[in-house]
């Protein structure tokens, strides 16, 4: 059931459909049949899309706003494993319950739509079949990308962050960071102390500049792609 279970105590969201240009706007070809056309969901900031270990019957495309996934580890640290924002699909899994959890970090809609019908589509469409593929191809090197990137030093982790995040959020004035710096540092296995510091140390060497907290202009991309080599 899409409805959330009253054990959860975040807000329960509510259901609201977009314009159709808008949700066809950002639907990629793996949601274009219309076999899999679903339900577009509203969710407050900070509540809860799914939690860890709850059936993953339901595949999701984020249509505006930002999601992001965690686990709550035994020691009580939160990690973050993914940050996903317009455009991306997260919610898929190799096995039949979520292994993380999924939190809206703003308010945002999403497209929901059934696994079952996402599976029933690939096995009729070989085009359906092959953006499936992609898809959880894309989540495996993000995977792999977040694992390799938590073993680098501070700056390193700092470093190859931004450079994703531009690459994600293109501007020409910067970048504005939908999360915080605690989603940061939750996201790098590092402290707020750690990040800030960093980010301080990095504007010091010129490599960046810090008009706002969340708005960071990439000064000398070249030094940090060297950080992050």
């Amino acid at each position: 059931m899409l409805t959330r279970t009253a054990s959860h105590t975040h807000v329960a969201p509510t259901r609201t459909v977009l314009g159709v240009n808008a949700a066809a706007a950002l639907a990629n070809a793996l949601f274009g049949s219309p076999a899999l056309a679903g339900a577009t969901m509203y969710f407050a900031r900070n509540s809860e899309i799914y939690g860890e270990g709850e059936p993953a019957d339901y595949v999701y495309r984020v249509l505006s706003g930002t999601v992001r996934t965690s686990k709550v580890l035994s020691d009580g640290r939160r990690q973050i494993g993914a940050f996903y924002l317009p455009g991306d699909t997260f919610g898929l899994e190799a096995g039949e319950e979520h292994t993380f959890c999924a939190e809206a970090m703003s308010d945002a809609s999403v497209l929901v739509v059934k696994r079952s019908a996402v599976t029933a589509e690939a096995q009729r469409d070989s085009h359906v079949a092959r953006e499936l593929w992609a898809a959880t191809a894309r989540e495996l090197a993000r995977a792999q990308s977040h694992l390799m990137l938590l073993i680098k030093s501070a700056q390193e982790r700092v470093a190859a962050f931004l450079l994703e995040m531009a690459d994600r959020v293109p501007d020409q004035a910067g970048i504005e960071l939908p999360m915080s710096r605690q989603d940061i540092a939750d996201y790098l296995g590092l402290t707020i102390e750690t990040v800030s510091r960093t980010l301080t140390q990095l504007e010091s060497k010129a490599a960046i500049e810090l008009p706002r907290s969340r708005h960071i202009v990439l000064r000398n991309r070249s030094a940090l792609a060297r950080l992050n080599s």
